[in-house]
């Protein structure tokens, strides 16, 4: 099977490289610096319609097929990782919205959403929880008209500038989502600085004080909202993420075979040295072994495969574990520029390292990639009965 772009998806990438060529990667190192985006750039993401690249057309958005969505994460991703999680928590609002939202929610929501009217934000990570998201402590109470939060959101990307929120609280136990909008009464943020990569996604952190919440901002139903909500949009999450690395890889590549066709040691470029070009051939062939497993990944999202959820858990532990080796490599090859802010490979591992802990950890990417060998095992070499007992088990 020969696997090839459509025409549209290659002239998609076209535009999408030249737009981060020209308006990403001239400020990348310098938003990174100023941990700070620019509301210019986030302006052009919404005038090109990247904000809203899922959204449905009838809504204003673009609604692209999932591979030339992965694309549009890739590129992002090489220019800049922290503009390119923006893409990914806006889309997981968008997402959420257009699945569970009423039809009240997606008309007033999504075309502001679309147009970058308004940006959203996914608020689901807690001081005290992280990868067991499904134990959330805010907490949700039945008051009049509406709900009352009380409870404390952390590592809330582009929580600093979000107009909309995506919050789970539980609500007599059961974890469910609402839209919190910024300026709601109760609602306390607290910008997040120093964080180690992504510096520039504005991070923040929200208290939720008997915070008001109008009862027609119930996203889904009562209890829906790990098992359903949250599932979904960490699912696009994670591919938008896995895309991203792919575009971290990437441009640790380019920025190596571009320095080491300069560069001079021992009176020969960096790229005559034999150990150069085995790093240099171990980043092309992981690079596009990390790519193809998003091909796949992104295939099966467009046909509606369920095994779309496991190969894009697959696709995000490759790609994130790949983006650190390959950064960690291209920081060497680079010596001591590359530990340096002046050369962009510096930024590349900490923004790759960062990828490892999002959106579900590498630990908990193996954890859920292997109940799934094992799952898929048992199903297809045990007697069907006794093999859908243990594999229940697993």
């Amino acid at each position: 099977m020969k696997l090839e772009l459509s025409t549209q998806q290659k002239n998609a990438q076209a535009e999408f490289r030249a737009f981060v060529n020209e308006e990403i990667c001239p400020h990348a190192s310098e938003c990174d610096r100023q941990e700070f985006t620019p509301p210019k750039i986030i302006r052009k993401l919404a005038n090109h319609g990247f904000l809203g690249a899922i959204i449905p057309q009838v809504f204003g958005g673009q609604k692209m097929d999932m591979i030339t969505y992965g694309i549009l994460n890739e590129e992002l991703g090489r220019g800049c990782s922290s503009i390119r999680s923006l893409l990914t928590v806006h889309s997981m609002v968008a997402h959420a919205l257009g699945k569970w939202g009423t039809k009240s929610q997606k008309e007033y929501w999504l075309p502001k959403l679309a147009s970058g009217e308004i940006i959203g934000a996914f608020a689901l990570s807690e001081p005290n929880v992280g990868s067991d998201a499904k134990s959330v402590e805010t907490t949700a109470t039945l008051a009049g008209n509406g709900y009352v939060l009380n409870g404390q959101k952390k590592w809330i990307t582009y929580g600093q500038i979000a107009d909309v929120f995506l919050v789970f609280a539980k609500f007599e136990g059961k974890p469910t989502a609402f839209l919190v909008e910024k300026n709601s009464p109760g609602l306390s943020i607290k910008p997040i600085s120093g964080i180690l990569g992504v510096k520039a996604s504005m991070l923040a952190e929200l208290q939720f004080a008997d915070c008001y919440v109008p009862l027609e901002n119930l996203v889904g139903k009562l209890g829906f909202g790990f098992s359903y909500i949250a599932a979904s949009a960490l699912d696009y999450g994670r591919y938008s993420v896995a895309w991203g690395c792919v575009g971290i890889a990437q441009a640790c590549l380019e920025a190596c075979i571009q320095y080491t066709s300069e560069r001079k040691q021992f009176d020969v470029y960096l790229k005559e040295h034999q150990l150069i070009r085995q790093k240099i051939t171990q980043m092309i062939t992981n690079v596009k072994a990390a790519r193809l497993l998003c091909y796949q990944a992104g295939y099966l999202k467009e046909i509606n495969d369920p095994n779309s959820i496991i190969e894009t858990s697959i696709a995000k532990y490759f790609a994130s574990t790949t983006a650190t080796k390959i950064a960690n490599d291209a920081v060497q090859i680079h010596g001591g520029n590359g530990c340096s802010s002046e050369y962009p490979v510096e930024r590349y591992l900490r923004d790759s390292k960062i990828m490892e802990v999002i959106e579900g950890s590498t630990q908990i990417q193996e954890i859920t990639i292997a109940e799934s060998g094992y799952q898929n095992y048992l199903l297809s070499t045990v007697p069907n009965v006794m093999g859908k007992k243990l594999a229940e088990r697993v």
